[in-house]
């Protein structure tokens, strides 16, 4: 009933998963730092994410971490899982689990990644996140996660159609107050799930990531923010770079904050808000 990706970059890692089933990302996905990531699916069983980390957080490989999941459960031909670890991964099917199923594990350049899929239109659901996941080498994470899963909607995915979609990827520094959380997005009932899933991750970019392609607030910018931060009540007083301080905390980007200028995500969305 749902299609997934299981990823790695570097040290990071990361699932994506879409299915016509509601509230998927309370179910599927599960990752850890400095361990693994992990997708349970079909007949899932939600004990197979800590059984799996277990077994690789006790040094294990991604075989390993499929086999204490499956080997003591007797449903395990309705199952399917997919385990990346830190130099392994591994995709598992059971014939059991209803047509079409299937799945595919690999490593490429910076990591491994394991795709499964049941109930889909067909094979090429699969093929299309694997080309997907591998045409992206060189983007962000999330990015390769969120264009794998797009792949395989575009593909067809799961043949009942769409309902829920979610992402949880971790990355050591990343996310609100460094936590650690890359992206934690749920899209739990919605008929276009994986397209809302890519909307709400720009979201989460835009509030949670890192400054990028800084600016100094200097001449016809600083001029050009102090006029756009007036209209929002926020004066600058000869003092830009605190006027935008007081924005960006009441905008909730203040993980964008940065004393050198503005960041360029947010500077877009104080473009976007003061536009005529």
């Amino acid at each position: 009933m749902t299609f997934s990706i299981v990823g790695q970059l570097g040290d990071s890692f990361g699932v994506a998963v879409a299915s016509k089933f509601p509230f998927v990302g309370a179910v599927v996905p599960q990752a850890r730092l400095g361990v693994g990531a992990v997708a349970t699916q079909a007949m899932a069983r939600v004990s197979y994410r800590e059984t799996a980390l277990a077994t690789l957080a006790d040094g294990g490989d991604a075989q390993a971490a499929l086999r204490a999941c499956t080997g003591p459960d007797d449903d395990r031909r309705h199952r399917q899982v997919g385990v990346v670890g830190v130099d392994s991964q591994a995709t598992w099917t059971g014939d059991g689990c209803l047509p079409w199923a299937g799945g595919v594990s690999g490593r490429h350049e910076t990591g491994g990644y394991a795709i499964q899929g049941n109930i889909l239109t067909g094979a090429d659901v699969v093929a299309a996140m694997e080309e997907a996941w591998l045409s992206t080498a060189g983007s962000s994470l999330t990015d390769r996660l969120l264009a794998a899963l797009l792949a395989g909607d575009t593909a067809g995915g799961d043949s009942r159609g769409r309902q829920g979609a979610a992402m949880y990827a971790v990355q050591p520094g990343a996310g609100y107050d460094a936590c650690g959380v890359l992206a934690d997005v749920r899209v739990d009932d919605h008929p276009q799930a994986p397209e809302e899933l890519a909307r709400l991750l720009t979201m989460n970019d835009l509030l949670f990531g890192r400054p990028e392609e800084v600016q100094p607030l200097t001449g016809a910018l600083a001029e050009e923010v102090a006029a756009r931060l007036a209209r929002l009540g926020h004066e600058a007083d000869g003092d830009v770079q605190a006027a935008l301080e007081r924005w960006v905390s009441e905008a909730n980007y203040e993980m964008r904050l940065t004393p050198d200028g503005i960041d360029t995500k947010v500077l877009a969305a104080l473009r976007e808000v003061t536009a005529p």
